[in-house]
Formats: structure tokens, sequence, C-alpha cells
């Protein structure tokens, strides 16, 4: 009988399927829809060099945090808390947490069903012409607005995660993660190459890469801390889930410096593509945008109809925007499936179904927000579920992650597991502190900023 068989849970094949599974969940969530919007809002190169300090100080020390409670317990993130504090309302931040999954999911493939949907349009030459800002925007809302066509590539996105997450940790996640991952990167750099070398590309690179230090405020600081916060997935329960499948032998604190620095990277080289292109365009001025759920959806297309070969451009963007979409739903239906295998002893094809079901039901309304039904237009239900569970209870999660750990389990306990297959940890008195006061600190002045900003 497989091993698979007798353990629903599994395990991960090798250190470097983890590593490509948890970058996959951390790379399409934030660093490809998310962080180039972030960059052109708060002033380029200073906001990239302050959301790479915040991976190092803030992103690396909640993620080693979250894999070593996961891997100490081989449990889903109630049963982290269950474990190490049994019979207290602990588990209910477990629980929270699996729900924000689910939550974030159901709007998440939303966006997931727009890249399959203009894949598509591409492909079939939609944006073939002149595109004018005006025609862009036109096609998208005519596309979010259309309920059918909207629900086929909702349908699409959710049933490919489901497959994939029903065959288990090394069929499924471990197998698909190992495929996609590579592409992914392969897709990235052949971007990046063609970006820079557009002409007008110069303006895009000197504004990405040459930091003003003029341009750095207390907005820049917030936003960057809060992008690196979500670009690792953090706070929601993955890196938990996922830390439970890594052997006692691995390393966990390389483990989480990779998963750190990939996701990092491919933020990075997402803005090399992005801004060089965008500089290249004319009429397109990065810092003018506001945060919405459809601006690359409306860019992207005028882009490409202005540059040599922009038919090709446009494709290999848009598979490659759904290659991280889908390594990112991956992660987020694998927490709540890893709940009900490791509580309700479902299998695991029975829990990824039903989970799956229960979300594309609850994205039904996110996916009508976007000009469909008129009153969850106007009321944003799109935004709001976006601010509630991707801004505000990854932050509070994250400050629970820190007091737990430190004043709950313990610091010497997470020290001892973090020991178990680390030669050495030469930065455990900088962690120590980072997970003690700077994280906590930061985390809660994140939180004072967002109920500020939000009146």
């Amino acid at each position: 009988m497989d091993v698979q068989d007798v353990n629903e849970r599994g395990k991960w094949g090798s250190k470097i399927a983890f590593v490509f599974a948890a970058s996959g969940s951390a790379i399409g969530l934030g660093s490809m829809w998310r962080f180039p919007l972030k960059v052109g809002q708060n002033g380029g190169a200073i906001f990239v060099l302050a959301y790479i300090v915040a991976v190092i100080f803030i992103g690396f020390t909640i993620m080693l945090a979250e894999l070593t409670m996961g891997r100490h317990t081989q449990k889903n993130p109630v049963g982290v808390y269950k474990a190490l504090k049994p019979k207290t309302p602990w588990k209910l931040a477990g629980a929270v947490a699996i729900f924000t999954c689910v939550a974030i999911f159901s709007y998440y493939g939303v966006v997931c069903g727009w890249a399959f949907g203009y894949l598509y349009k591409i492909i079939a030459g939609k944006f073939s012409g002149d595109v004018t800002w005006e025609l862009s925007k036109g096609i998208f809302s005519q596309f979010a607005a259309n309920t059918p066509e909207v629900f086929f590539c909702l349908f699409v996105v959710m049933s490919i995660t489901i497959y994939i997450v029903s065959k288990g940790i090394s069929g499924g996640i471990e197998k698909w993660s190992k495929i996609l991952m590579p592409v992914l990167f392969s897709l990235i750099i052949i971007l990046a190459i063609r970006a820079v070398t557009l002409g007008g590309a110069e303006t895009g690179l000197s504004f990405y890469l040459k930091p003003d230090l003029s341009k750095f405020n207390t907005d820049v600081l917030f936003y960057a801390v809060g992008q690196a916060f979500y670009s690792l997935s953090l706070g929601m329960g993955i890196m938990m889930t996922y830390g439970s499948y890594i052997s006692k032998r691995e390393d966990l604190i390389s483990s989480a410096g990779w998963v750190c620095f990939s996701t990092t990277l491919v933020a990075f080289l997402t803005g090399i593509i992005i801004f060089p292109t965008l500089f290249a365009t004319p009429g397109v001025n990065p810092g003018e945008f506001e945060v919405s759920t459809g601006l690359m959806f409306q860019v992207f297309p005028i882009v490409i109809s202005k540059i040599p070969g922009g038919y090709i451009f446009g494709i290999l963007f848009f598979f490659l925007l759904l290659v991280a979409a889908i390594t990112s739903t991956i992660s987020l239906l694998e927490v709540p499936v890893s709940y009900f295998i490791d509580e309700k002893k479902w299998p695991r094809k029975k829990a990824a179904l039903l989970v799956g079901l229960f979300t594309f039901i609850l994205a039904l309304p996110s996916a009508l927000s976007e000009g469909a039904i008129k009153f969850l237009t106007e009321w944003q239900f799109f935004a709001k579920m976006d601010f509630l569970f991707g801004n505000f209870i990854l932050a509070a999660m994250g400050l629970i992650i820190c007091f737990f750990l430190v004043y709950v389990w313990k610091i010497k306990n997470a020290l001892a597991e973090i020991g178990e297959g680390a030669k050495s940890f030469k930065l455990k008195h900088l962690w120590m502190f980072n997970i003690r006061i700077l994280a906590p600190i930061v985390l809660i002045l994140i939180l004072i900023f967002i109920r500020k900003v939000t009146g």
C-alpha cells in the first residue's frame, strides 16, 4: 500500500520540494499582483529597498516561527494550538487562520479566473491593433460584469486547484510545484530580458532601481512591511501547514531563508518586467495608479498592443500570471483540507472537493461585485473582503503568533525544534530580538496605521 494511502497528510519528498511549494504559495498572492502596484504608489526604488529590509527582519522572523510550530506538532493551524496549549481557547486562533485561507481563496480565485479569461482573450487576438486606455478599461468592465463568463473562469481555476490538492502532497502539490515553479522562474527571466530591451526602458529601470531618499516617509515604511508580510503568505496558517510536512532532518532556518529569497527574487523580477515596459509605453505613468482589483488587466493589453512582439509577450505574461495564481490557490485550499484530514479524519479527496465547493459558493459575491450586481459593486464587496482578510486579520494573526511563541510556548522550546536538523543558528539572538520586540512593535503599528487610514 502506498504511504499516501496510509497517511493522508503526507510529507515533502525533499527540501527543494518544500521550497518550491512554499515559494509558489507566496509568489502568486502578493509578488505579481500587488507588489508592482505598491512600488508605483510609494516612490519606486525607495519602496523596493524598504520592502527587502522588511522581508529580512520581519518576514523571515515570522516565517521561521510558523514553520517551527507546524513541524513540531505535525498539525494544521487548529491542531498546532491544541497540541501546544491543549484545552484552551488558543485553538480559536488556528480556526481564524483556516477561515482566513478560505476567505482569501474565495476572492483571490476570482482574480485567478480573470487571468484565465484574459489568457484566452490574448490568444484569440482580442487586443490586436491600437488599444487605448478607454477601450481596455471598457473590455475589462464588460468582462467582469459578464456573469456566465466570470463564473466559468472561476470554476476552471477552482477545479484545477481541487484536483491538484486532492492528489495529496507527493502526488499533487509536490509534483505540480516541481513543474510549475521552474516554468514560472523561466518565464519571468524571459519576460524580464524582453522588458529591459524595450525602447525607453532606461527610465523605468531608473524609477525602479535608483532610490530617491526624499520620497521616504511613514507610508512607505508601513506599506513595505505590510507587503512583505502579505507576499510571504504569513499569518494565515499556510506556513504552519507546510511546515508540518517537513522532515525533522531538514534545516528550518535555510528552508525559511530560501522561501524568503525566492519570493523576493520573483517580486523583484516582476518589477523589472512591469516598470521598463510601462515607462516604454506612451501615456502610461505608474505613479498615478491607484490600487484596483483589475488594474493589471486594464494596463497590460495597452502595453502589449504597443510593443514589438506584443502578442507573444502578452500570452507569456498572462500564462505566467495564471501559473503564479494557481500555486497560491493550491496552498490556500491545502490549509482547510489539512484541518479536515487531521481533526475530522476525512479522506483527502472528500476534504478537497467539499471545501472547494464551499469556497466556490463563497466566491460568488466577489465575482458579482465588479459590475454584475449593482449593490455589491457600490458596496465594494471585493475590496472590503481584501481589506478585512488580506490586511487587518493577517497583521493581527502575525502578532498573535509572536505573542504565543514567546509567552505561551516559550522561545526555548522553539529553539529546540529549530535545532533539529540545523547545524547551527548563527543569527539566533537577532531572531529572538525580532520575535520578542521588533516584529510585535511593527505589527502593532501597522494595525494602528490601518485603523488610521480607514477612519
